[in-house]
Formats: C-alpha cells, structure tokens, sequence
C-alpha cells in the first residue's frame, strides 16, 4: 500500500496517457526502477536517522545541486560538492562522485 502511494503521489504515476503498448511498458519499467530507489533511499534514511533533519524531497533536493558535464572526446566537470552532500552519500552507502 505504501509503495503503491509512492508512485502515484511521489513518482506522479497517476495517469498512464501513452501513444502505444511498447511506450506504456517502458514507463512502466522506469516507474519500477524510481520505486526501487525510493525504496532503498527510504530504507537507509531510516538506518540512519535521517528523517529528523529530511524529508524524502529535501533530501533529493539537496543532491540535485550536483551536475556533471561532459563534451565527446574531453574529459568530464563535476561541480562542486558540499561537505553536507559528501555526508549523505556516506549516509546512503554510496561512493562520492569524483
């Protein structure tokens, strides 16, 4: 029940207006995969406390800032990560972007 609130409310799955079958199973694939994550970035706020100091969207929100670019044959820019944003990686038990 609740995964099933997270898609329509979070991953806006309320409404599945497609041209075709083939396009329908494609958004129904990537809405499975944005649950998933939702999931997993729920579960491990909730391992580490986080929830007293976020909310699912302020958290995403907070890494949003982070853009990588990339021009074909040069190498990529990351921009600039905050200690705060470093910490939340850590947090999720995921690798820093270098």
């Amino acid at each position: 029940e609740k995964s099933f609130g997270n898609l329509k409310e979070r991953l806006s799955m309320r409404r599945m207006s497609v041209a075709s079958e083939e396009n329908f199973e494609g958004k129904l694939f990537i809405q499975f995969i944005a649950l998933q994550m939702v999931s997993y970035i729920k579960k491990k706020m909730d391992e580490n406390g986080l929830f007293s100091r976020y909310t699912i969207q302020s958290l995403l929100d907070e890494l949003d800032t982070i853009e990588y670019y990339q021009q074909p044959g040069k190498a990529h820019h990351l921009s600039e990560i905050t200690a705060k944003q470093c910490e939340l990686y850590e947090f999720m038990g995921l690798n820093v972007p270098t």
